[in-house]
């Protein structure tokens, strides 16, 4: 008896796997896909991070866009109704103007949800963002 012979196979891939691609073109392309007030929000944002931290390493991990300064500082993830930028120690990160409004409750992480229409203050956010990078390197340290 002969071996059976798939019938086919898979198609090939349109994209090459994302671990071959540099994250910042990831992330570009994730901005392009969100379209709308999301992708328009998470671009916004993205600048923001860049001109806080000129050194801040851009990564791709676990499907999201990721910031890094000596560690993680914040994530950027997309929803039906907000962007969310989660601060992996924003629960040590001093938020004078409030900028944080999720993940409130817990010991470690601190969000930012920004929904549709809403802007967040540019200079408050660079200098949390700035301060989470701090706290980064102090527990280097």
């Amino acid at each position: 008896m002969k071996p059976v012979e798939p019938k086919s196979k898979a198609a090939p891939r349109a994209k090459p796997p994302a671990a071959s691609q540099p994250p910042a073109r990831l992330i570009d392309e994730r901005i392009r896909d969100l379209g709308g007030w999301r992708g328009e929000t998470l671009a916004r944002m993205r600048a923001l991070i860049l001109e806080a931290d000129p050194d801040v390493t851009e990564e791709w991990k676990w499907s999201v866009p990721v910031w890094s300064h000596d560690g993680i500082v914040c994530t950027g993830e997309s929803y039906t109704k907000a962007v969310k930028l989660t601060f992996a120690n924003g629960a040590s990160v001093p938020d004078p103007k409030r900028i944080f409004n999720s993940s409130l409750d817990g010991n470690t992480r601190r969000a930012i949800d920004i929904k549709e229409g809403e802007q967040v203050d540019a200079a408050a956010f660079k200098a949390l963002f700035r301060a989470a990078v701090a706290v980064n390197a102090k527990s280097r340290k």
